[in-house]
């Protein structure tokens, strides 16, 4: 879980900061619970019995490894480059987030913690975090947008059948960015009582550099997969980024490998001359969100700007601080892809892998889609697939006819 992957410039410093980005801008008030976790965190990384219950879990319980599929007919219909995908829609609840969530829960009940409180976009990490929850004996209390409610009704009612309080937030955009404002307000209220369960590579020091551990093992299984099946490592590697956990999941095993191209790729949701999109990494500055310094959609007073993508899950105006470090040393390139490309690479993987992915997984299928034709047809692309389709097949369907 902790295994140093990547030289130490990949990492964060004792205080949290990936070069210029990162920290823990906290009131007085949560600077203390926060800091707490991250010491309860540092003894869990270092105990061989906290590491031995969370990857039994991820075996017996997630159904890790899983799997490294050639998309044998996508890769025949784009010509170019072979595209392999990580397979994290296979895991039990159907993403990534339920690798950090069981990590959290573990973390939580180590800390005598009696309840999970979280947001959710797209609702994955809140069925995941509710999973988790169920599963160790917690209280879980989810706020969701009241937005991403409607286009996401399915895992709200997931997430209520396992126990969860989902909590509609009304105010804002009342999509992700005001659904984590609304339940750090509960936890700041309480923080003896809760433990947030941050759902990304965001937020205050710790979490940045835990929710990155507790993914990492996706980049550990793609890099030893790809070796088997190929000989030899990938030529580019691409992932969706709202915060960033799935795409840093995958990133962190490649780190060192500078042979390796790395691209995150953003919602330009209606196009990046407007308004509408979420493209962060693209046209953000750096700014504070969320206890954190990072690049920031944001207007002339430093507020977070409204955002917008067909994606729920990665409308997010901030991004994690280690995407902001990897972009401003040169080892990531961040790109973004428009609704419609997205929505046209939902279809064409559909259609000729018989695979509906998220439409968060989708934005990086758009780019792999993109960068094949141009490469030889011995490279390679490995795209993560974050997560399964099943929750936007109805929106999508509306969207189509429309």
């Amino acid at each position: 879980m902790t295994e140093t992957l990547s030289p130490s410039r990949y990492r964060a410093d004792s205080a949290g900061f990936f070069g210029e980005f990162g920290g823990a801008d906290l009131p007085p008030f949560l600077a203390e619970p926060i800091a707490a976790v991250a010491e309860a965190y540092i003894e869990a990384a270092q105990d061989p019995e906290f590491q031995d219950q969370l990857q039994a879990l991820l075996s017996r319980y997630v159904g890790r490894p899983s799997l490294l599929y050639f998309a044998e007919n996508l890769s025949e219909e784009l010509g170019g480059a072979r595209i392999y995908l990580k397979r994290e829609d296979l895991n039990h609840t159907g993403a990534h987030k339920i690798n950090h969530c069981l990590g959290e829960a573990l973390l939580a009940k180590r800390m005598g913690k009696k309840k999970l409180i979280a947001e959710t976009g797209a609702g994955q990490h809140g069925v995941a975090l509710a999973t988790a929850a169920a599963l160790v004996g917690l209280e879980c209390e989810i706020h969701m947008g009241a937005i991403d409610i409607a286009k996401q009704h399915p895992n709200v009612v997931r997430m209520e059948l396992l126990g969860a309080k989902v909590v509609a937030v009304e105010e804002g955009g009342r999509s992700l960015k005001e659904a984590v404002d609304s339940a750090f307000a509960v936890y700041a209220s309480a923080p003896d009582e809760y433990f947030f369960a941050i759902g990304s590579v965001v937020g205050p020091h710790p979490y940045p550099s835990m929710v990155r551990d507790f993914q990492s093992v996706v980049g550990r299984e793609a890099r030893a997969q790809i070796l088997q099946a190929e000989g030899r490592l990938p030529d580019v590697l691409v992932a969706s980024v709202g915060g960033g956990s799935n795409a840093m999941g995958l990133f962190d095993a490649f780190l060192e490998d500078e042979s390796v191209r790395i691209i995150g790729v953003e919602p330009a949701g209606e196009g990046l001359d407007g308004d509408r999109h979420a493209a962060t990494m693209t046209l953000g500055t750096p700014g504070t969100l969320h206890g954190m310094k990072t690049k920031v959609l944001q207007d002339a007073d430093g507020n977070a700007s409204s955002v917008h993508s067909i994606a729920s899950g990665i409308d997010y105006p901030g991004v994690g601080p280690q995407h902001a470090h990897l972009e401003q040393i040169g080892r990531a390139e961040y790109v973004s892809v428009t609704d419609e490309e997205a929505l046209a690479a939902f279809q064409l993987l559909t259609r000729k892998e018989g695979i509906i992915p998220a439409l968060e997984s989708a934005h990086a299928l758009a780019q792999a889609i993109k960068l094949a034709p141009s490469m030889p047809r011995d490279g390679i692309i490995i795209a993560n697939l974050s997560g399964r389709g099943d929750k936007d097949v109805d929106f999508v369907a509306e969207r189509l006819r429309g």
